[in-house]
């Protein structure tokens, strides 16, 4: 069935013992398998037909929720759009203890979608007042609070953050000594890339960190560091290889300039630098190649890992380095290099064959061909594996053939 965004009255009757009945009976008929028209046909049946649908709807975005949110998701109340909003909760947990490590106890939650963030902020012992224009997250935030046993400590009201913000004085808002900010990024299920476009805008932010010294701001990972006000610390926070969120930390939380922080195995890893530190030094590929985290590349400060490894860039202009040793790093995952060779595709080919590879990963960076589509040109016969990496060394498009199994 189709995502739908649940309304007050839906929200209402799923929080009652007939609806945690349904979903109940709905999380039992997809942990059997059942297919999204025989389980709502049989919640039809077994359930009053209008709580079939929702009651499916919820089941199915809960256990999604599940590997992110543990025994949570099965509390939780969520929305499709809720749910791809929601940060992880340790991530969340994070935020909200650096953001009150000071003894704070009062924040407010701007834009309180499912509130995640109001949860996190109560288990970190604040008082929170979580805030929406959107009846449906008030609703979703006030049921999330209740089924995770922190409502004593949650106030759900209707608000306009661009006035409270505007309004706020004497390093609080909304009466409150801390806040957290998550601008919507999306309009009419488009991403809006220009700051000035996200909801509340641009400016908002900016006078929220002006304003109230002990906030933080969720951001796009993409936003142009020369956006980043002064003395405001930027943050990339990336889990298993990928950016899940990019913080501005207010002038009272601030303690760097730029800050990477990288998550493996539940351990929070984190590069910091109170000054740009300039751009890494280029050489020749030698036996390893290393291919920096996201999170450390968008920060700026891939030079600090050079110099940690001893490694240059492959290239002044790509985010891959080079050294002679394998690096055991957070920062970077690292590649024994076999061949390098000029781009050349029909060559490339005849190179895999002769060395009996028949699967690659293709790895890119600088250049405009597409993975899977020179991952199915290079399919061979072989059993042999490799990791093959098209980037510019020098300026040349290169090749370069790492990790060779051959099978």
């Amino acid at each position: 069935m189709p995502d739908q965004p649940a309304d007050s009255a839906v929200l209402a009757l799923l929080r009652g013992p007939e609806g945690s009945a349904a979903t109940a009976r709905a999380a039992a008929l997809l942990a059997e398998g059942a297919d999204v028209l025989t389980g709502v046909a049989r919640l039809r049946a077994e359930v009053s037909p209008e709580l079939a649908g929702p009651a499916w709807e919820l089941a199915r975005l809960r256990e999604r929720a599940r590997p992110v949110f543990g025994a949570d998701a099965d509390r939780l109340f969520l929305t499709a759009d809720t749910l791809e909003q929601a940060g992880r909760p340790e991530l969340a947990a994070r935020r909200a203890a650096r953001l009150l490590a000071d003894g704070t106890d009062s924040a407010a939650d701007l834009g309180c979608a499912a509130g995640t963030d109001t949860v996190a902020l109560t288990r970190a012992g604040a008082r929170v007042l979580a805030v929406d224009r959107d009846p449906v997250a008030r609703e979703l935030t006030a049921a999330n609070a209740a089924a995770l046993g922190v409502d004593d400590d949650v106030w759900v009201v209707a608000g306009d953050v661009v006035e409270l913000v505007a309004a706020a004085r004497g390093g609080e808002v909304a009466g409150c000594g801390a806040a957290v900010l998550d601008p919507a990024r999306r309009a009419g299920g488009r991403r809006q890339l220009d700051p000035d476009r996200w909801s509340p805008p641009w400016s908002t932010v900016t006078r929220l960190l002006d304003r109230v010294p002990r906030a933080v701001v969720k951001v796009a990972p993409g936003l142009d560091h020369d956006r980043v006000p002064e003395g405001v610390e930027a943050e990339w926070v990336s889990v298993r290889g990928s950016i899940v969120e990019a913080l501005l930390w207010g002038r009272g939380v601030s303690a760097t300039w730029r800050r990477a922080t990288v998550v493996r195995d539940g351990t929070a890893h984190e590069l910091t630098a109170d000054a740009d530190p300039g751009p890494a030094g280029a050489g020749p590929v030698r036996a390893w190649l290393h291919e920096p985290d996201p999170a450390v590349i968008r920060s700026g400060l891939v030079s600090l890992v050079a110099a940690e490894l001893g490694a240059t860039l492959v290239d002044p202009t790509i985010a891959y380095l080079t050294s002679d040793d394998r690096a055991a790093s957070p920062w970077v995952s690292s590649y024994r290099v076999d061949e390098v060779l000029p781009f050349n595709l029909k060559k490339l080919k005849a190179l895999l064959r002769d060395r009996g590879i028949g699967r690659v990963v293709v790895k890119k960076r600088g250049s405009a061909i597409e993975p899977e589509t020179l991952t199915r040109q290079l399919r061979g016969p072989g059993a042999g594996t490799a990791t093959v990496v098209v980037t510019r060394v020098a300026g040349a498009p290169t090749v370069l053939l790492c990790a060779i199994n051959p099978g």
